[in-house]
């Protein structure tokens, strides 16, 4: 068993017009000592804020990728992939509702699996802040119809904290079509299609307001996943 260096590990963080949140997640970087990779694809100065940050605090290894149209969650979080130079790798929501130290346990559990995927559905979780009556049965039926559909037995595929081995993740890259926020629910299934070992990991979850998903969004992830099923290209995000 090998014991996870944090500095052979890497955090993309898609951040979609975050202008206003980024700020916060910065000033809980915790010290990380691996690599933040940042990708911006909005039009607002979430970028400019991120560049300012890092001059500002040079301890932190810190890459901001800019790009002037929309990639979408998944498509993001794939620019971040190509710009790989550790051996772990993972993802984490710009909206603080986890934080540095559930990563690190993330990347900690890579030590006997290939995949570590937050959950905020196990009994072991710590849910400081829960969704809405709304939100959460939104989100029990897509996880329902993730099951259906495609034999998924995790209980949280949509939690937006998940770590890799790199040559795990680089193996299935070039497979997945997902751009939206379905994204995590297609890594998944290509990564268990080829035989790698996925751990799900409850973790400490507050949830934050003006989440980019919102109801026409579910509808539109869960009209995507029908549509990867049935062998066709999901609908590239707007």
């Amino acid at each position: 068993m090998t014991k996870i260096n944090e500095k052979d590990c890497s955090i993309i963080v898609p951040a979609y017009n975050e202008e206003k949140r980024i700020p916060s997640f910065l000033e809980n970087l915790d010290g990380f000592e691996g690599r933040f990779i940042f990708v911006c694809d909005g039009t607002d100065d979430t970028a400019t804020v991120i560049e300012k940050f890092a001059f500002e605090n040079r301890q932190y290894n810190i890459k901001c990728l800019t790009y002037n149209h929309r990639l979408g969650k998944g498509g993001g979080i794939l620019e971040g992939f190509r710009h790989l130079e550790t051996a772990y790798c993972g993802f984490l929501d710009a909206d603080g509702s986890a934080s540095i130290k559930e990563m690190r346990k993330l990347f900690a559990a890579l030590e006997n699996s290939d995949c570590a995927i937050g959950s905020r559905w196990m009994p072991e979780s710590d849910i400081k802040v829960g969704q809405g009556i709304g939100r959460k049965f939104q989100s029990r039926m897509f996880n329902l119809a993730v099951k259906i559909l495609f034999g998924l037995s995790f209980k949280d595929t949509q939690c937006g904290a998940k770590a890799f081995r790199r040559e795990a993740i680089l193996s299935v890259m070039h497979q997945i079509e997902s751009r939206g926020f379905e994204f995590d629910v297609e890594v998944l299934w290509r990564l268990r299609n080829s035989g790698f070992r996925i751990k799900e990991v409850p973790i400490a979850w507050e949830d934050r307001e003006s989440s980019h998903v919102g109801g026409f969004d579910g509808a539109g992830m869960l009209a995507n996943l029908v549509r990867l099923k049935r062998g066709k290209v999901p609908r590239k995000p707007e």
